[in-house]
């Protein structure tokens, strides 16, 4: 009993699940990534005929799982051929299990997979006998309270983390079809206070068909219209209806559209709730049928309540990165500068946002001309994401153009005064930057001198197509606080030559070591270095940028003329 208090007082109960799981009608067992029961509910104790304690530490599928003549069956024939279910099995299932008394019971269950965590706990069975029934026991769409929980955690599953919103509105559908309904419609408030009819759905011949001949923009919402979709788009009530509630003069205009939808899908009966995020309400969620005899019930309605409630979240997450990010590229964008223009010298620059939100807004480039004649290049990253990185940047650039433009110092000098006054007047971190002075001769030659703070080296791409990264002038970070030379470096650059400073969303992945993403860049540069710089540059990002790539990049590429100026 020691070990069962100890998991009761920490794993599940850890997690902020186990008050919440005992209160459901069915059986829940908490299992680690082995498949061994790790926490059980109350309920599954009963079910089971078994004490807590008995369930904890046994594999749940040697210790449940049976065949139908009582015998354990062999690995591939039961219900999950693993320590835990595959993903394909993490849905709704039905085996038998054994209790402790010898008893076999018929077992509806479901597989909700957590992810590993510190607790221990990989995921939980749900489970409940499958001769109880909630709810209208004669209908045939009738839904069993394992069933509810079931739908519910598919949907969560389905909606969690996707910030694309119609995608995750078809998964959450086809959870519902033809399960709940024959028929879905979603109608959303646009951020602009606008109604669209976003998704309808219909469930036949075991496909789901998307009707966009009933989709697009809806007519306003009027506050005093009584009709049953009028009143979930306010907020202000989930209805039972059908297609009698619009036999009479409309009130409005959506109340026109409402009958239509009823005459052209044939839905009989309807179940109307309001799709309401944590501030505001942003559309309604319509399940219908096609026989009045199947007419939707109080509990039919709990549970469309439940799944409306579930998407409003997410729709409001997704709508709040969507702003977010937004708002972090159009500040980055603006920061971005204009390229300076020199005789002979043809330079492009591209910025690509991060596909996450939470990525944009650290990296950054810039090329200015200073005083004495020689071009300022810079590219770096700051640590950090989204406006936070942003703002950083903007300092951390203007900075290094004061100290740049007032300075007449090599590189590696102007770097070093960088980061001495960083930490002190600055919200930046830590920071990686390579800063370059493109310089001309009086014979109208160039050379690069440069210093690379912990930045992807430049690759530096003949006319010929021959490469070379400049891995030089090497050292530290900006923000490590340690003081250490840093060096300078400097190369002649051939005439026709292109050089390329890039940031490592170019070049990197989680999955993917920085030696193979840094050989791609150098291939493809090769193969394109006698194309118009405006194409070099969009066919490299296109090119070289991986798929899985989570992070902007910023990318900026210098052309040498090919005679002496």
């Amino acid at each position: 009993m020691a070990r069962e208090s100890g998991l009761r007082e920490g794993g599940v109960g850890r997690l902020g699940m186990g008050a919440a799981l005992e209160r459901v009608s069915a059986g829940v067992c908490a299992v680690d990534e082995a498949g061994r029961v790790v926490w059980a509910n109350e309920r599954a104790s009963g079910l089971l005929a078994r004490p807590v304690a008995e369930l904890v530490g046994r594999n749940a599928r040697e210790l449940l799982c049976r065949d139908a003549e009582g015998q354990p069956p062999g690995r591939g024939d039961h219900a999950w051929s693993g320590p835990l279910p595959s993903q394909e099995e993490a849905g709704f299932n039905q085996t038998t299990f054994l209790r402790h008394d010898g008893a076999l019971l018929p077992m509806q269950w479901f597989f909700l997979p957590c992810g590993a965590n510190d607790q221990g706990v990989a995921g939980l069975i749900v489970f409940q006998f499958a001769g109880r029934v909630e709810g209208n026991a004669g209908s045939p769409r009738a839904v069993t309270e394992l069933e509810r929980l079931a739908l519910l955690a598919e949907t969560t599953a389905q909606l969690i983390d996707n910030l694309d919103v119609r995608q995750a509105l078809r998964r959450v559908v086809g959870l519902m079809l033809p399960r709940l309904a024959d028929w879905a419609v979603v109608d959303l408030i646009t951020e602009a206070s606008e109604v669209s009819r976003s998704l309808v759905v219909r469930a036949q011949a075991g496909t789901l068909e998307v009707h966009e001949e009933l989709q697009g923009p809806m007519p306003p919402v009027p506050e005093t219209s009584t009709m049953p979709l009028s009143k979930a788009l306010r907020g202000a009530a989930s209805t039972l209806t059908g297609p009698e509630a619009y036999e009479g003069p409309p009130d409005s205009g959506i109340a026109v559209e409402q009958r239509r939808l009823f005459e052209m899908t044939g839905i009989q009966a309807a179940a109307i709730a309001p799709i309401r995020g944590p501030r505001e309400v942003l559309g309604a969620l319509t399940l219908g049928r096609l026989s009045r005899a199947e007419a939707f019930d109080a509990g039919d309605l709990s549970l469309l309540e439940d799944i409306a409630r579930r998407i409003g979240i997410a729709l409001e997450n997704a709508r709040h990165y969507q702003r977010q990010r937004q708002v972090a590229e159009t500040m980055q964008r603006y920061l971005l500068p204009q390229l300076p223009e020199l005789s002979g010298v043809e330079m492009a620059a591209r910025y690509v946002s991060a596909p996450d939100a939470s990525h944009v807004g650290g990296d950054w480039y810039d090329a200015f001309t200073l005083p004495r004649g020689d071009t300022a290049l810079a590219i770096g990253d700051v640590v950090g994401h989204d406006l936070e990185a942003a703002a950083g940047m903007a300092q951390l650039r203007n900075m290094l153009r004061a100290y740049a433009w007032s300075q007449d110092e090599p590189p590696h000098r102007i770097v070093e005064r960088l980061d001495e006054a960083m930490g002190h007047i600055t919200d930046v971190r830590m920071a990686t930057l390579i800063l370059a002075h493109l310089v001309p001769d009086d014979a109208g030659r160039w050379s690069l001198r440069w210093t690379s703070v912990g930045h992807p080296p430049p690759l530096l791409v003949d006319h010929e197509g021959v490469t070379r990264f400049l891995d030089e002038g090497n050292g530290l970070l900006l923000g490590t606080a340690l003081s250490q030379p840093r060096p300078d470096a400097r190369v002649a650059l051939s005439p026709g030559s292109t050089l390329v400073f890039y940031t490592d969303g170019l070049i990197e992945t989680r999955e993917q070591p920085l030696n193979i993403g840094l050989e791609r860049l150098r291939r493809h540069a090769a193969s394109l270095a006698r194309r118009p710089l405006d194409r070099f540059v969009d066919q490299l990002l296109e090119r070289t940028r991986p798929a899985d790539n989570d992070d902007d990049v910023a990318l900026l590429t210098v052309r040498i003329p090919h005679g002496i100026a």
